[in-house]
């Protein structure tokens, strides 16, 4: 049984710790601050998930109070079971009185959790943060019917990455645009979390190793585990392409494509990559379909893909892809994205669908200049658009910027770095 006093001095030294990183270091306001804030409630806990070392702890911290409690549960002098969090409690109010608010940092490695946050949220504010979509469990939603909301946190956007670099862009000044530019080849390159911008593109490597060591193999129990390693490093090595799970369960000879599949959603549990349906109004059809494969990060991109900065095109769509994602989960509507294919093998990149009804269509294309822009790109537009009866297309290129009309549709050409800003 561990003592109150240990427990104390665990809680207020990682406190502590993150107090004077806030007074240190330069803490970036993200962008979905106020839409969180809203979230935080009594009677509900909040959940906020996401890829490893994205600032989850930092924002969640951010968050508090005057006086709220806040548990790192990564500290190995906090290895508890379940039924001596109750201690935690008291320690907090021990060390800091009354409070209503508390910032409970990777407690799903406390096996047991859920119970526990269910009986002190019906009064107290309670936000949670973890890696991994198992804090999304069959158990807690059993627990906590009705109070839990939960939200993805992503690395930084490219306007956040903006922000740490201290650059807010006149989109009227040549020199601004030209920053700007620069500086989104350098966000293609080193990709959005905080830590790569401090100590280098080595703390990647180290990030995809715990990413899979402790959010895939350890917290599965995986008995393949090269096997798994080799998956993941396939398909980001082909973001932004086409994958199909029996094309899978071929290349690598597995003999079930259930088990494809089962590896597959322990990747994106692990927040590191997503899959995009392909659209069609019939849902078995959105099954069937091969999917596009995506990465979190276009970092992580550059570091498991040898070739990937040769990719620009497939790099630039790849952060399309995040911050289509990313705005959806930050605008908490229910819309969902998708590609377009027709038998015809005209393909368009991005399909945002609200409701039932298709509300843009995106193309992203690597070109400066109207001729670079390959006809097959505005033929697969305008037939989707037809198809889809969808009027709002949008070409996202690197350096092109118009209006035009074919057959009566209205194309609209942005640069990525202005649409990232948008």
């Amino acid at each position: 049984m561990v003592a109150v006093e240990n427990l104390k001095l665990a809680i207020f030294e990682r406190e502590n710790e993150l107090k004077e990183k806030f007074g240190k270091e330069k803490i970036i306001e993200r962008e979905c601050v106020q839409k969180v804030k809203g979230l935080v409630a009594t009677d509900v806990a909040l959940i906020i998930s996401g890829v490893r070392r994205c600032g989850k702890s930092i924002l969640a911290f951010s968050l508090g109070n005057e006086n709220f409690g806040y548990v790192n549960f990564e500290d190995e002098r906090l290895e508890i079971k379940s039924e001596e969090l109750n201690k935690v409690l008291e320690a907090l109010y021990s060390l800091k009185g009354k409070m209503s608010f508390f910032v409970f940092d990777e407690i799903q490695n406390v096996s047991g959790w859920e119970k526990f946050v269910s009986r002190i949220c019906q009064t107290n504010k309670i936000i949670i943060t973890g890696s991994n979509a198992k804090l999304l469990s069959r158990e807690f939603a059993t627990f906590l019917t009705g109070r839990h909301l939960t939200f993805t946190l992503f690395p930084f956007s490219f306007k956040e990455f903006l922000d740490f670099n201290e650059f807010k862009p006149n989109i009227y000044l040549t020199k601004d645009v030209a920053t700007a530019k620069k500086l989104l080849e350098e966000y293609l390159e080193k990709g959005g979390f905080p830590l790569v911008y401090k100590t280098g593109k080595f703390f990647l490597s180290e990030l995809y190793s715990d990413i899979l060591e402790k959010d895939v193999l350890q917290r599965h129990t995986i008995k393949f585990k090269k096997l798994i390693k080799d998956i993941a490093k396939y398909l980001i090595s082909n973001f932004a392409s086409e994958i199909s799970h029996n094309k899978l369960k071929n290349i690598f000879q597995i003999k079930s494509v259930h088990t494809v599949n089962q590896y597959v959603e322990y990747l994106s549990d692990a927040f590191l990559l997503f899959e995009l349906e392909r659209f069609s109004f019939k849902l078995k059809d959105n099954f069937k379909a091969p999917k596009k494969i995506y990465c979190i990060d276009t970092g992580l991109c550059g570091y498991v893909s040898f070739n990937a900065i040769k990719r620009t095109g497939a790099l630039m769509e790849n952060v399309v892809a995040i911050e289509l994602v990313r705005r959806k989960n930050y605008s908490l509507k229910k819309s969902e994205i998708f590609y377009w294919k027709d038998h015809q093998q005209r393909e368009v990149d991005f399909v945002v669908k609200e409701e039932n009804k298709v509300t843009q269509l995106i193309q992203v294309t690597y070109a400066s200049e109207k001729n670079e822009i390959p006809p097959r790109e505005l033929t697969a537009l305008i037939k989707a658009s037809i198809e889809l009866k969808c009027d709002t297309l949008l070409i996202i290129t690197w350096d092109f910027e118009a209006e035009e009309k074919i057959e009566n549709k209205t194309i609209v050409y942005v640069p990525l770095w202005k649409w990232l800003l948008q």
